[in-house]
């Protein structure tokens, strides 16, 4: 079956001989919710800009439906939908005039979705976008990203500056709205919390490449951080050569390193390669999302500014 969105060794760069991307492959499949994290630069608004068309690959190809978004630009348009935090809409227009674009352009739009939506948001959609507050031409993006029921949503960072009650309605939305239409989503955020309440599958970038690519419960259940004293792992590469070792960091006294496996499996691992005089001197515990991917990313809190 063909993917609804691949990436096939994809490389960008916005200077010469800097890549933001440096080999990227994945693909998305039909039904799939995929969170798409990475610290600051490090490519996911790329990758969401690579997805619509709106910038070449440098190397590699991007795929939606089996088809080149920058050659097919209308016939991929047609089945996704995008909202981006930084999406600029005409703000001298109504939100119901750029409602009743949307709803020329696309067939197959949905009526009662819109005036779903309408009445959930409580929108005055005779306001123009520009007197709007942020959290409300958000909604309006949103309704114009899903009433044509799009194959599959993009969505970069569609929550971003919104005040926690105003994120939390919007995504819980979005969800609802997923839930019932089955579209498939490629989800950007810096937010652990908004990753666990949306997405199925995690895509981490690091250094211009995909670190992790799993299912949110196999990185709650399969991967653990793993603690040793500075004196007895100061082989750092020794540690980083056991199977399953993600990624190894220092940490004040401390040797810090992200395991695949159980912890009890990770522990006895360890047991075996520095003797079982130093088991109690060694820790393995599963750790909450975020914790792992600070792990894994060297200590920058995701949440940080974009």
């Amino acid at each position: 079956m063909t993917p609804l969105l691949s990436f096939r060794d994809v490389k960008r760069s916005y200077t010469k001989s800097v890549p933001v991307l440096d080999g990227v492959s994945f693909d998305i499949g039909e039904g799939e919710i995929v969170g798409l994290l990475g610290r600051n630069g490090a490519g996911k608004t790329t990758i969401v800009r690579l997805a619509i068309g709106m910038l070449f690959p440098h190397a590699g190809t991007v795929e939606l439906f089996g088809l080149a978004p920058t050659t097919h630009p209308v016939e991929v348009k047609r089945r996704i939908g995008y909202v981006g935090e930084t999406q600029e809409l005409p703000g001298m227009w109504k939100a119901s005039e750029l409602i009743a674009l949307h709803r020329k352009l696309y067939a197959e739009w949905d009526g009662a979705l819109e005036r779903d939506l309408i009445a959930r948001f409580a929108l005055d959609t005779g306001k123009r976008i520009g007197a709007l507050s942020k959290g409300q031409a958000q909604q309006v993006a949103l309704l114009c990203a899903v009433c044509h029921k799009p194959e599959l949503l993009l969505l970069d960072e569609p929550a971003g500056g919104l005040d926690p009650v105003a994120r939390r309605e919007f995504l819980e939305t979005t969800i609802q709205l997923l839930n019932r239409e089955g579209t498939s989503v490629l989800f950007s955020s810096h937010h652990m919390s908004d990753v666990e309440r949306l997405g199925g599958r995690v895509l981490l970038l690091n250094e211009g490449r995909i670190q992790v690519d799993r299912d949110l419960d196999a990185l709650r259940e399969q991967v653990c951080v793993a603690t040793l004293p500075s004196r007895l792992a100061s082989d750092h590469a020794r540690l980083a050569e056991l199977p399953g070792c993600m990624r190894v960091r220092q940490l004040l006294d401390q040797i810090h390193a992200v395991f695949e496996g159980t912890p009890a499996q990770v522990q006895d691992q360890l047991v075996q390669a520095y003797g079982e005089e130093n088991r109690a001197h060694m820790q393995c515990r599963v750790v909450p999302l975020e914790e792992l991917f600070i792990e894994l990313l060297g200590g920058e809190r995701l949440e940080a500014a974009a």
